[in-house]
């Protein structure tokens, strides 16, 4: 690792990988700038090089394609930088006293619960903590919730029902020590690649077989030894049939288990899946002790979520496969601090430090804060937060490191409840967000890279997030704007702090009462830490490898087998046939608003795809590339339409990232409804009743512009990052406004009127191409990957309309590896070559040989390539 990097923690997944991040000085920064004005990422003020920590234990130097390239998001292009009352750019005071006053003024006329707080898996766990301890031990109510309750609840509610606990009991190292790994709803090649490629590494060492069980025949599931193809919500049923199967053959024992009375009778039940895959899975769990289920959003994201976690819990109790090297049921967190929230009480229904609300309880953590207005019971949870606020119960909301009007379900219903609610107050990184468009109040906050804490990932390792940059402008510390609230509310003796390593301190004294409950959570050793042991701080698991191998943290000190009853069968509505599934794509990150400004990570999915069989998109009359009407009962949007084998007959998905702020459509979660877990509270966002129309535009097209815009009175714009700016695609009805798209400046055209085909630069006054407009009514477009580079670059009128050079470069085809920018010809050109493994593609083109996400992609051309040739 280079002496002078700064090593810190990723920004996305919840494997938490390490970071070395080498710092350019300012004068190397002024020398880039000046050799490429608008590379992404280096916007005049500071750049980056980003490698993995050899010595961080999550990942031992290796990262996704999303960490990879987090060098291109750390630019100031559309920061918020100063704090914002409605339109106009205020002083922090000016701002911190509007704050405050509209919450005091709000809580003197309505009492606490009218407040209520929806944060993030983003923010810190200091930020978490000083969030939670004003939420409910100063304001005094419990009504903060966080965007982890869309993810992780259900995890959570399991663990807790299962072991006293909301403990993960494995480690990562039981994934290389496993010689049977059940992926259970997670595309984990996509979702969390070096937790994929230490599978890889232990499949290649100890022959490892590898499991998935997923309605999707995903990228991880072409890899598998065995896909499952389960129906949407179809996991209880199969694992309880798992788990009657096992104890049929004699490989269970509830000794030493809480086993309710007549839960092994009330296990038989159809497994959902056809005889052979039913066999075929019970035979490998049957041979092989060293088993890890690793579950996820697939699971989690579900109206019996919770019954599936304990589903999978059981079959792991019963069979002892846990608390022991190979074997434990994994949740993969999907947040980088999804962990930490949850052990602080970011959550509504826990209090703090895996707390729950009973009166000693309370009464406990009152003294702990000095508090006399400690809340009195569970608030609000996510759904139901949003209908309070849509009823008029809250009428104060701080959102903090989120995008609650995109990411959750029924979000036209959210819009409505933001838009009529008296205060809407926005933490964040970022002007222009879909929440942010309701914000009354907007406070800068810092980024990666300018924050300072910890983050806890999915094994219960605590890292260190480190300041790589100063703060921009006028942003602060979530924590530090809290606090400053707090002092205006006159809590400010509770809020006094001045560093993170302050509220560490006080957060991991804070867990000597869940010791005294009988709790794991322990960081009793580090309430004492100076700040430079704090600085310094090494990545550490509390709990160790296995926190539960001396007993739970139950009454009776064992884990209880919790009896749960598959789904129920919903009939199928004529007027929604098909099964909408919702999910993330391999380079992109949440509502994009830190991976759509990276032009590498917009290269493997330029647009959102509506995934449709092809049986299904005959059916319905969709063709591939063409666009089609997604409809629910709770709302429609448009997308692009993407013909594949690997969707189940009856099924459909899209991604869940695009926004208003990036597209005229595609927005996901404007169609699940608001259905939750009855036990957890997470919305369901996997299985909704949809149907699809093809969309017929009149003219289709393609747009280049240095500088963002939202386009107007389009059918469908979506758009992306390139090198020297946005590449929009559009398609549209009537008259082509060319006016209202295209930038000022010399016009170049040509056009086809026969065909309906128009193409239009425009040089600006340094000569270079300002934008471009490509249309067409009836043909076909151009390829876009060279014009897209010419963007802010010098050249030939003649060259840019015909969107290729005089001199055409070899053709690369779409590049499926983007750590190494490698194009489909590259690969078929490796395989043509002799090339005729996965390894062997990597030696030669360099293809998946750092993050290995795109590994599943080169094995399926590879196998085409030489069926082909047989």
């Amino acid at each position: 690792m280079n002496k002078a990097a700064i090593r810190t923690t990723c920004a996305y997944c919840g494997v938490g990988c390490g970071i070395a991040a080498a710092v350019a000085a300012p004068t190397q920064i002024a020398a880039e700038v000046a050799a490429a004005p608008l590379q992404a990422g280096v916007p005049g003020t500071r750049a980056v090089t980003i490698q993995g920590d050899g010595q961080h234990p999550a990942n031992h130097g290796r990262l996704c394609s999303k960490g990879t390239h987090l060098g291109e998001t750390v630019g100031l292009d559309g920061r918020l930088l100063a704090p914002m009352i409605g339109d106009q750019t205020v002083g922090w005071d000016a701002a911190l006293d509007e704050v405050a006053d509209r919450m005091r003024e709000t809580i003197e006329a309505h009492g606490p619960d009218s407040v209520a707080f929806y944060v993030s898996g983003q923010l810190l766990t200091e930020d978490y903590y000083v969030a939670n301890k004003l939420m409910k031990g100063f304001i005094g109510s419990a009504n903060i919730d966080t965007n982890s309750r869309l993810c992780m609840a259900s995890a959570v509610a399991a663990h807790n029902r299962a072991f006293g606990e909301d403990i993960v009991p494995g480690s990562y190292r039981d994934l290389e020590e496993a010689d049977l790994i059940l992926l259970v709803g997670s595309n984990t090649a996509w979702c969390h690649p070096v937790i994929w490629q230490r599978m890889e590494a232990a499949r290649a060492v100890r022959g490892t077989r590898i499991v998935v069980i997923d309605p999707r025949r995903t990228e991880t599931a072409e890899q598998a030894d065995l896909h499952v193809a389960v129906a949407p919500d179809g996991d209880v049923a199969l694992f309880n049939a798992l788990l009657a199967e096992m104890h049929a053959r004699g490989l269970t024992d509830g000794a030493g288990l809480n086993v309710p009375l007549g839960f092994w009778a009330g296990l038989p039940c159809d497994p959902g899946v056809p005889d052979e895959q039913f066999a075929a899975l019970a035979d490998l769990v049957a041979a092989h002790p060293r088993m890890v289920t690793l579950f996820s959003m697939g699971a989690n994201q579900s109206s019996s979520g919770t019954d599936k976690g304990n589903a999978i819990t059981n079959l792991h109790l019963a069979m002892g496969r846990i608390n022991q090297p190979g074997a434990a049921p994994f949740s993969m967190t999907g947040q980088p601090n999804a962990m930490g929230g949850r052990e602080v009480g970011g959550l509504a229904n826990m209090l703090a430090c895996h707390l729950g609300f009973s009166d000693s309880e309370l009464r406990d953590v009152a003294g702990f804060w000095n508090t006399a207005n400690i809340c009195s019971g569970p608030g609000k949870k996510a759904v139901d937060m949003f209908r309070a606020i849509h009823d008029g119960q809250i009428k104060f909301l701080w959102v903090m490191a989120t995008n609650p009007a995109a990411s959750m379900p029924d979000a036209g219903f959210v819009r409505e409840a933001l838009a009529q609610c008296p205060t809407v107050v926005v933490s964040e990184a970022i002007a222009d967000t879909d929440t942010g468009r309701f914000a009354h109040i907007r406070l800068p906050a810092h980024a990666w890279g300018e924050k300072d804490g910890t983050v806890t990932n999915s094994e219960r390792r605590i890292s260190r997030q480190r300041t790589l940059f100063p703060a921009p402008g006028e942003t602060k510390a979530d924590w530090w704007i809290m606090g400053q609230v707090a002092a205006r509310m006159g809590w400010g003796d509770a809020f006094a702090y001045d560093r993170p390593a302050q509220i560490w301190r006080e957060y991991a004294a804070m867990t000597e009462l869940a010791v005294r409950y009988g709790r794991r959570l322990d960081l009793r050793d580090y309430a004492r830490i100076s700040d430079a042991d704090y600085d310094a701080m090494m990545p550490f698991q509390w709990g160790g490898d296995y926190p539960l191998a001396d007993g739970y943290s139950t009454p009776d000190g064992r884990a209880r087998l919790v009896p749960v009853r598959p789904a129920a069968t919903v009939a199928i509505d004529p007027a929604y046939p098909l099964r909408l599934n919702t999910g993330r794509y391999r380079d992109q990150w949440h509502t994009m608003t830190r991976t759509g400004y990276a032009p590498t990570l917009a290269q493997h999915r330029r647009e959102a795809l509506l995934e449709i069989h092809p049986d299904d998109a005959m059916l319905y009359g969709l063709n591939d590339g063409g666009l089609a009407r997604v409809s629910t009962a709770n709302g429609a949007s448009i997308f692009r339409v993407g013909v594949t084998d690997g969707q189940r007959r009856g099924d459909i998905f899209v991604p869940m990232h695009w926004t208003d702020v990036m597209a005229g459509g595609a927005r996901a979660n404007l169609l699940p409804a608001q259905r939750v877990d009855p036990v957890s509270g997470q919305p369901a966002f996997k299985n909704t009743p949809a149907r699809v129309e093809p969309v017929a535009p009149e003219w289709r097209g393609f747009l280049l512009l240095k500088e963002p815009a939202a386009p107007q009175g389009l059918l469908f714009w979506s758009r992306s990052r390139i090198k020297g700016g946005w590449l929009y695609e559009l398609a549209g009805m009537g008259a082509v406004s060319v006016d209202g798209l295209l930038p000022a400046g010399e016009r170049l055209e040509v056009a086809d009127h026969v065909r309906g085909m128009r193409r239009i630069a425009v040089r600006g006054e340094d000569g270079a191409l300002a934008g471009a407009l490509f249309v067409t009514r009836e043909g076909t477009l151009p390829a876009r990957a060279w014009i897209a580079e010419q963007l802010g670059a010098d050249g030939e009128a003649t060259e840019w309309l015909a969107a290729r050079p005089s001199t055409p470069a070899p053709d690369r085809g779409a590049i499926v590896c983007v750590c190494h920018g490698v194009g489909e010809r590259d690969i078929e050109e490796a395989i043509c070559a002799g090339a005729c493994s996965v390894a062997a593609i990597g030696e030669e083109t360099r293809a998946g040989t750092n993050c290995g996400s795109c590994r599943p992609a080169l094995a399926r051309m590879l196998a085409k390539m030489m069926e082909a040739a047989e």
